[in-house]
């Protein structure tokens, strides 16, 4: 399988993937992450969650980190579980909405490339391939400031329980057109001493083009398989 892309040092390629080996290698770094953290974590099958598309940054000693894109669907999204009322009002808005979700990364990667190419892949994925306008998230309280100040999220909801995996979370949101714009204006600047945002470490626009047309690609091949 090709890679959507490769960081400008080649220190990592992402993937785009349904099942498969680096799906299960996805599924088995979530695993362990959550653990180390004492969260609750059942194990998924995107196999039979077609609405789950997992993206996986591998390097030289394997997979470094991961992270789900859910786009919602009749079946709904794993956040309307604990925050049923403020995904209503949401939807109530007419927005289309998706979650990124099971973020994970290997212990002892500290390189924000790696944790910005898999954003950037799953923004391209929901936004520009799905036209997804808004995205949810749930999280620890103790990340909220940094999702506010690195990607422009705000809160949607009060603190409460996570019953999937039995720890407190926050409901937050990010307009999709925002984060398009900014990776539109500084995307590619990795030295530009923007250290209070993380999309100076998105790609470039060059990068972007050929990170979607390779999109693009894996996910009809992956469709015609799956045929």
């Amino acid at each position: 399988m090709s890679a959507l892309a490769s960081s400008l040092d080649g220190g990592f390629t992402i993937h785009a993937t349904r099942s498969g080996s680096l799906s299960e290698m996805a599924q088995r770094l979530v695993i362990q992450r959550y653990a180390q953290r004492g969260y609750l974590r059942m194990p998924w099958s995107s196999a039979t969650e077609p609405q789950l598309l997992t993206l996986s940054a591998s390097g030289a000693g394997g997979t470094l980190g991961t992270l789900g894109v859910r786009l919602d669907s009749e079946q709904g999204l794993k956040a309307d579980e604990a925050f049923a009322e403020e995904m209503r009002v949401l939807r109530a808005q007419g927005l289309r909405l998706c979650e990124f979700t099971q973020l994970a990364l290997e212990h002892g990667i500290t390189s924000v490339n790696v944790l910005a190419g898999l954003f950037h892949a799953a923004h391209l994925y929901a936004h520009q391939v799905n036209e997804v306008e808004l995205l949810v998230i749930e999280v620890n309280p103790r990340h909220v400031a940094y999702y506010r100040r690195m990607l422009g999220f705000t809160i949607a909801s009060e603190q409460r329980m996570n019953p999937r995996v039995q720890a407190p979370a926050v409901l937050m949101c990010l307009d999709l057109a925002y984060a398009q714009q900014q990776i539109d204006s500084l995307g590619g600047a990795r030295n530009a001493g923007l250290t209070r945002s993380l999309y100076p470490h998105f790609f470039g626009p060059d990068e972007q083009a050929g990170l979607l047309d390779k999109l693009y690609s894996q996910l009809e091949a992956q469709a015609l398989q799956a045929a």
